[in-house]
């Protein structure tokens, strides 16, 4: 019998984080549902991949505590002794009235002690896929809404912090992609911020959770282990 492909999501109680659990959930993979508060919200997730015949479990952690992601890996390893796939998901700061202390925090420090503390348990072909927003990506090169400049400082600083890893990676023969989305449909904190005066300088629609969410189970999946993955926006990507 096959040892359970073991995939952690961080923030995975609802948006994308959710529907990413959902798209990696198989009948040899275990998904670990990652979530800070919203208990009752990432137990249904597990529930609902169970309920259809896959493996999950739910776990409270804010990545952005030490001691809380140290119990969680340690939970991991005690439980499976294995970690193969992880998705960074977890990014805002804007919870904090954009306290770009706080936001650094989260989106590159949390994130790379995250990395640090699973790579022990990430066996030769494991995957380590971070997800950012095309306006943290192309950060500072391009104008990014009025408010949004710490969360998407720190979430290049993230991503940046993380290339600074992929010797590491390498070494450890751990393959390493970032998925870059546009705004999404509705739901982005972006589309909040910039409000329907977004619609008229798109000619294309904005990609929705669902689009956003395959693009990330896809990376984590792909035999081909792509670099990096952009979601939507293409105008945004033509001008970047």
């Amino acid at each position: 019998m096959h040892e359970p492909h073991i995939a952690l999501v961080t923030s995975a109680s609802r948006g994308i984080g959710a529907e990413v659990a959902h798209q990696l959930a198989h009948p040899g993979t275990h998904v670990i549902v990652n979530y800070r508060e919203k208990a009752g919200r990432a137990h249904a997730v597990a529930d609902a991949i169970r309920d259809a015949g896959g493996h999950a479990s739910a776990v409270a952690a804010d990545i952005s505590d030490e001691s809380a992601a140290e119990a969680m890996l340690a939970g991991i390893r005690q439980r499976f002794g294995r970690l193969d796939t992880l998705v960074l998901n977890a990014s805002g700061g804007l919870e904090r009235d954009a306290d770009p202390g706080y936001a650094m925090l989260l989106n590159r420090d949390a994130q790379r002690r995250l990395v640090t503390l699973a790579l022990p348990l990430m066996p030769a072909g494991a995957r380590v896929v971070f997800v950012t927003s095309h306006q943290a990506h192309f950060y500072p090169h391009k104008a990014v809404p009025m408010g949004y400049a710490p969360i998407a400082a720190s979430m290049r600083a993230g991503e940046t912090a993380m290339y600074g890893m992929r010797h590491e990676f390498h070494r450890r023969g751990i393959h390493f992609t970032v998925v870059s989305g546009d705004m999404i449909d509705g739901t982005n904190v972006l589309t909040r911020l910039q409000g329907p005066a977004l619609e008229p300088r798109r000619s294309a629609p904005l990609p929705s959770t669902d689009e956003f969410a395959a693009a990330i189970a896809g990376a984590a999946q792909s035999q081909y282990h792509p670099g990096i993955v952009y979601v939507g926006g293409s105008e945004y990507l033509r001008t970047a």
